[in-house]
């Protein structure tokens, strides 16, 4: 894609920025290949690889959702570090995956605090053991339960966790006076999820959180999805959170009958498509078969 293109399509939308913010974020974006968009009051995302980034950017200092992998937050860093100097408050984890906090790293010795929900924090340390990459991990260093909030901020964070979905750990970070919600992933928007049944995930639970989410906010919140079919389409509203949750309730309803008719674990995992399920597409239906059938399983055990 050339400059001009990539401009255009980035879809950048400044809001209530200064001028001066304007100048350096737009030459930013002309000479780089990764895209960063303001949604509101002064929160914007920031997308090139692995899951979608939040940050909030004061008048004082800068607060971080996510972080992708190391080249990416480097990336950022050096994007938000030019407006100018600012430091570095906060940065929050939705949960443990690497494409999430890989890039934990980069901000060493330059953020105050790391957050996360407790079970994120345990399954990044498991993980990392096992993978033998301890000392490529930024660990929180600040951990949370059910809710939290951090005040040190103009816009005050809200963390939420209504318990296991696509892990044991995910958590909803919210900026109440944008009225945006990051539920990290939370919502695969209309792609084949990835449920980490090695973490703690459940299904029947994620169902189950969607329908809170929905609960918890209102029909103006703007929504930031962890990982979209469509790129653009990494922030929504309410009805891509509840078409979620149609999706993953159709998967659970689908290979319960199947099993229920007697059918095998191969015999279910060679299903192309899942009945009511119109709008999902990508690879990776696979993993959403293996998913329910063995939580399915378990349960009748």
């Amino acid at each position: 894609m050339n400059r001009r293109s990539f401009v255009k399509n980035a879809g950048f939308g400044f809001g209530a920025l200064p001028l001066l913010k304007k100048d350096w974020l737009t030459q930013f974006m002309q000479d780089n290949p990764y895209k960063m968009k303001m949604l509101r009051n002064d929160v914007g995302i920031f997308t090139e690889k692995g899951g979608t980034i939040a940050y909030y950017l004061s008048k004082k200092n800068i607060a971080v959702v996510d972080a992708e992998f190391p080249e990416q937050s480097k990336h950022l860093i050096d994007a938000l570090q030019k407006d100018p100097g600012k430091p570095f408050e906060i940065l929050i984890n939705t949960h443990h995956h690497g494409d999430h906090t890989s890039g934990n790293i980069s901000f060493k010795g330059i953020v105050d605090h790391v957050a996360a929900h407790y079970n994120s924090m345990l399954n990044q340390q498991r993980v990392a053991k096992e993978q033998n990459k301890e000392n490529e991990q930024l660990y929180p260093n600040i951990t949370y339960g059910d809710t939290w909030e951090y005040k040190k901020m103009k816009e005050p964070i809200h963390t939420y966790y209504f318990g296991p979905a696509h892990t044991n750990g995910d958590s909803i970070i919210f900026f109440p006076h944008a009225n945006i919600a990051h539920v990290g992933d939370l919502v695969f928007n209309r792609r084949w999820a990835f449920i980490d049944r090695t973490a703690g995930a459940s299904v029947k639970n994620w169902i189950l959180v969607l329908e809170k989410i929905q609960q918890q906010f209102d029909n103006d919140t703007l929504f930031v999805f962890g990982h979209a079919f469509d790129p653009e389409k990494v922030t929504g509203n309410k009805a891509d959170v509840k078409a979620m949750q149609d999706y993953l309730t159709n998967l659970l309803a689908f290979v319960n009958s199947q099993i229920k008719a007697g059918k095998t674990r191969d015999e279910i995992m060679k299903a192309t498509s899942i009945p009511g399920v119109t709008e999902w597409q990508g690879d990776g239906i696979d993993r959403g078969l293996q998913a329910a059938y063995d939580e399915a399983v378990q349960d009748v055990i």
